[in-house]
């Protein structure tokens, strides 16, 4: 390594030691109560004198995610004006001034409005994390790249607002709420129980879920533990057919 690259190294290094830390709760679905247990959280922290402040929370007119947001330091939202309507994000710029120990950041797989300095939330999470904020996040399964086309099987419904793969890659803690709760507001409850919410479409979500959050703990085996204490590695070689038809598919989960 020349002096170039170590410094540069080191540089690397110190960055990443004051980098933020990243916690992701990672649900099947919505309504398992990934918010939920983030605002409980939240109070706990401020119970233990943290200094943690909820920079963006949705929920979507529950009444009990409604009660923990009460007595919660709110960071207050960007006001915009999109297409004729105003609409409400969250602020960025506000949260790196502000700057408290820990964030909350509901809806990681959003999509900011056009103007904004990054095209998505997760972006944004990945700024404050690197101005040395902690960050406390919530995804649901189906917003994965990686299984994006699972996903699309299951339910019928190709899944717009996605997150890479590397993103849970970046999380500290990965935390599996799976968790029965009140999801919609009445009048939309039927509708959902008709498309997304099929009891078929929960339970297939619920194993994928299961199944990254198994995935991300034995990647991280892999890298901590060390090679010479017999830990079985697995190999798997995919075969494609010049017939199939989606080859990309197969050549992802061989990959994963």
């Amino acid at each position: 390594m020349d002096r170039e690259q170590s410094v540069q190294h080191f540089l690397d290094l110190l960055k990443k030691s004051r980098r933020g830390n990243f916690k992701i709760y990672i649900g099947m679905i919505a309504g398992v109560g990934k918010t939920y247990r983030m605002l409980q959280e939240a109070h706990e922290l401020l119970r233990s004198g943290i200094d943690v402040q909820v920079g963006y929370v949705e929920t979507h007119g529950r009444v009990e995610t409604e009660a923990l947001v009460e007595g919660l330091p709110l960071i207050p939202r960007r006001r915009s004006f999109y297409k004729g309507k105003e609409v409400e994000e969250m602020d960025l710029q506000a949260i790196l001034n502000i700057h408290p120990e820990v964030v909350i950041v509901d809806e990681l797989a959003h999509t900011n409005i056009e103007g904004s300095k990054n095209e998505k939330r997760w972006q944004d999470v990945t700024d404050i994390l690197e101005a040395g904020i902690s960050v406390i996040t919530a995804v649901n399964i189906q917003h994965l790249e990686g299984l994006n086309e699972d996903v699309q099987d299951i339910t019928g419904i190709e899944i717009k607002e996605r997150i890479p793969d590397s993103v849970l890659e970046q999380a500290d803690e990965l935390v599996k709420r799976l968790r029965a709760g009140k999801i919609y507001k009445p009048e939309k409850i039927q509708t959902a129980l008709n498309n997304f919410f099929k009891s078929e479409n929960i339970l297939q979500l619920r194993e994928l879920a299961l199944k990254e959050v198994a995935l991300r703990v034995e990647k991280k085996v892999e890298s901590a533990v060390p090679v010479n204490t017999g830990v079985r590695h697995e190999k798997f070689l995919a075969c494609i057919s010049s017939q199939e038809k989606t080859p990309r598919k197969v050549i992802r989960k061989a990959a994963r």
